[in-house]
């Protein structure tokens, strides 16, 4: 078996882009900064698992100097990840998230948000919201922070 962490953060944008973890759009929420659509959560998920199958970032195989990237569903991305990884000769056996962040309360869509990561990646996915205390630009709700773990079996 193979153990793989993902770590992901966006700072929030000024713009209107909607905010999207997890594939869910959290409504009148402000969105992430990025050069995709900023889901901070499958870009951590989808690190965690290309770390574990030895096959890079995602910052490599979806370079944000790339326009092909601009915009990205980042759970079609994640999707595109767990081809690479089932190519390479694993199988997700499970996935843990913990979305660090003061807003949005992630426990009122945790389900959609366990259920759009199950589905993309082939296995239990576990979500959890966590709070960073007002501590540093997290606390300070400046942006999201995402941690992730997988276990990859042959």
């Amino acid at each position: 078996m193979r153990i793989g962490q993902g770590f992901d953060v966006h700072r929030f944008a000024d713009d209107q882009r909607p905010l999207v973890l997890a594939g869910v759009t959290f409504a009148g929420e402000r969105g992430l900064l990025g050069h995709s659509d900023a889901d901070a959560v499958a870009h951590a998920v989808s690190d965690a698992l290309l770390g574990a199958a030895g096959l890079g970032d995602i910052g490599g195989l979806f370079p944000d100097t790339d326009p092909k990237w601009k915009g990205a569903n980042s759970m079609l991305l994640l999707r595109e990840v767990v081809e690479l990884v089932r190519d390479a000769g694993w199988s997700v056996a499970n996935v843990d998230v913990n979305v660090i962040c003061e807003r949005p309360k992630i426990a009122p869509q945790r389900e959609n948000m366990q259920a759009n990561l199950s589905a993309a990646v082939g296995a239990p996915v576990s979500v959890k919201g966590r709070r960073a205390e007002g501590l540093g630009s997290i606390g300070r709700v400046e942006g999201i922070a995402c941690m992730a773990v997988a276990l990859l079996v042959p």
